[in-house]
C-alpha cells in the first residue's frame, strides 16, 4: 500500500485526484495540506485522510506519507517538491512542473538524484481516447501521417473577462496562462498522438491589454497572450497547425483535432460540447466511418467518473507499478522539462518572428 499525502486538497485535486485515489486499492490517502487548519480538517474528513496539516512541509516529512500530491498553483510548486525530494518521498505534481523551463530543469534535476518516482499530470498522456488514436496512427490505419491540425477553445484564459481566482495567470511569471496551461495540455496530448514537435513558428498576440475581473467593474493589467498560433514540422515529417482561441468561459466548442494521412483522415472531437482534449473522450472518425475506444484502453476504477478523475487514475495507476517495480513512471519530470523547453521555444519563435527548433 502506498501512503499518499496531498497538498492543494481543497482546490483541484478535491475533485480530481482525490476520487481517482481513494477509487485504487494500491493508495491509502494518509494525510493532506491545505493552506489554514480548518479547511485541511474538512478536506481530511471528506476523503478519510488520518491527518491534516497548514504547512505542507509538515506534511512531506510525516513518516506515514511515502508519496507527495502537489496540486497547489504553479509557483508554489517548487517549494513542496523540494520538500518531499529532500524528505525522500516519491513526488507527482501537477502540471506545469514550474513556472519555466528553468525551474522545471533545476526540480528535474534534484528529482533525478534524489532517485525517487516522479510523475506529472500532463492528463492527455493516459486519455484512452488519445492512446487508442496514437495507435490507430501507428498501425497504419490512415496510411502515412501527413498533416495534423488542432483547433481548440483556451477558456477562460484569453478574454476580455477573467475569474477572480484567476487573476494571478495575468502575471507572466505565475507560469498559469493560456499557453502553459490550455497549449501545455492541448500539445501534449497531440504530442502523444501524432509524435514530437522538432521545429515551430509560433505567435502569441495579446488583444487585451486589461482585462475585466467578472463579477466586478475592477480592471486589471494583463501581460499573457489572449491566444496561441503555430505552425510546424513534427519528427515523422507530417506538418502541424495549432490554433487555441482565448475567450471568456466556459469553453463552447472543445476541440477539433484532423489527422491527414495518405490514405484515410482521422478526425476526433469532444463527445460533450466544451470538453477539453486532454480531460474527456472523443468521438473518432476515420472518413465517414465512427470508431470506437475499445473498453481494454480503459482504466477507470469503479465509482471514478469519466474525464479527468479517470486520466488521472490511470496516471496512478502507472505510478503504483513504477514504484513496484524500481522503474520510472511515465510521464515524469524529464518529459515535464522536455514540454517546458517546447513551450520556451514557442515563445522565442512568437517573440523574433523566426522558425525555431525544438531542444
Amino acid at each position: 500500500m502506498i501512503r499518499v499525502g496531498v497538498v492543494g486538497a481543497s482546490g483541484w485535486a478535491g475533485t480530481s485526484h482525490l476520487p481517482a485515489l481513494t477509487a485504487l486499492e494500491a493508495f491509502d490517502v494518509t494525510a493532506v495540506a491545505t493552506t489554514n487548519q480548518a479547511s485541511a480538517d474538512r478536506a481530511a474528513a471528506a476523503h478519510g485522510a488520518r491527518y491534516a496539516f497548514s504547512e505542507a512541509r509538515d506534511l512531506t516529512a510525516h513518516p506515514e506519507v511515502d508519496l507527495v500530491v502537489v496540486s497547489v498553483r504553479a509557483s508554489g510548486h517548487a517549494a513542496v517538491i523540494r520538500a518531499a525530494l529532500d524528505a525522500g518521498k516519491h513526488v507527482v505534481s501537477e502540471w506545469p512542473l514550474g513556472v519555466d523551463a528553468d525551474e522545471a530543469g533545476e526540480l528535474t534535476e534534484a528529482a533525478i538524484a534524489a532517485g525517487v518516482v516522479h510523475a506529472v499530470v500532463l492528463q492527455g498522456h493516459h486519455c484512452a481516447s488519445a492512446r487508442f488514436a496514437a495507435d490507430l496512427v501507428a498501425d497504419g490505419r490512415i496510411g502515412r501521417l501527413e498533416s495534423v491540425s488542432l483547433v481548440a477553445d483556451g477558456a477562460p484564459w484569453g478574454g476580455s473577462r477573467i475569474w477572480p481566482e484567476l487573476v494571478f495567470g495575468l502575471d507572466p511569471g505565475a507560469g498559469t496562462n493560456i499557453l502553459t496551461i490550455m497549449a501545455g495540455h492541448f500539445l501534449a496530448t497531440l504530442e502523444r498522438v501524432a509524435g514530437p514537435l522538432t521545429e515551430v513558428s509560433a505567435r502569441l498576440p495579446r488583444t487585451h491589454d486589461r482585462v475585466l475581473v467578472a463579477g466586478t467593474e475592477q480592471s486589471v493589467p494583463n501581460a499573457t497572450p489572449s491566444h496561441v498560433l503555430l505552425h510546424g514540422l513534427l519528427a515523422g515529417g507530417a506538418t502541424a497547425s495549432v490554433a487555441v482561441h482565448g475567450g471568456n468561459g466556459p469553453a463552447r466548442q472543445g476541440f477539433r483535432l484532423e489527422l491527414v494521412g495518405s490514405d484515410a483522415t482521422l478526425t476526433a472531437t469532444a463527445d460533450r460540447p466544451g470538453t477539453f482534449i486532454h480531460w474527456g473522450d472523443w468521438d473518432i472518425r476515420i472518413g465517414d466511418e465512427t470508431v470506437a475506444v475499445p473498453d481494454t484502453y480503459r482504466i477507470v476504477p469503479t465509482g471514478v467518473r469519466s474525464g479527468p478523475p479517470a486520466n488521472i487514475a490511470a496516471l496512478y495507476h502507472e505510478v503504483a507499478r513504477a514504484i513496484a517495480e524500481g522503474r520510472q513512471a511515465h510521464p515524469s519530470f524529464t518529459t515535464a522539462l522536455r514540454h517546458h523547453r517546447l513551450l520556451a521555444t514557442i515563445e522565442q519563435s512568437a517573440a523574433e518572428g523566426i522558425v525555431r527548433s525544438v531542444p
